[in-house]
């Protein structure tokens, strides 16, 4: 199975990170093992996402910026609406990463 590395960036993959970067460090993990773990990563994380999470959301803002670059899309977005079933949001300034899902499966 293919992943997209897009999840280690998140804050949770970002925290994956600096704890395996620390414990390489104190020679805890080696490197190798801690390569294994992030790629187990990237395919949990694309596993749940793709089973567990059932919700729509529709988002409208002002187009800062996009771009298209191997496969993968980018949108800034100002002044952005959240709005799914349930709540509304307002954010400032996002940014959407978005990937073809069926590269997933080649």
């Amino acid at each position: 199975m293919t992943t997209f590395e897009l999840y280690r960036r998140s804050t949770i993959g970002m925290c994956l990170t600096e704890t395996l970067d620390e414990m390489v460090s104190n020679g805890t993990l080696s490197p190798e093992l801690a390569i294994q773990v992030l790629v187990q990563f990237d395919k949990s994380m694309t596993e749940a996402l793709e089973a567990q999470v059932k919700s729509k959301v529709a988002i409208k803002g002002h187009l800062h910026t996009y771009r298209f670059c191997d496969n993968v899309w980018t949108f800034i977005l100002q002044d952005a609406q959240f709005k799914n079933e349930e709540c509304q949001e307002h954010v400032g300034k996002v940014k959407i990463v978005a990937c073809d899902s069926k590269l997933l499966n080649q």
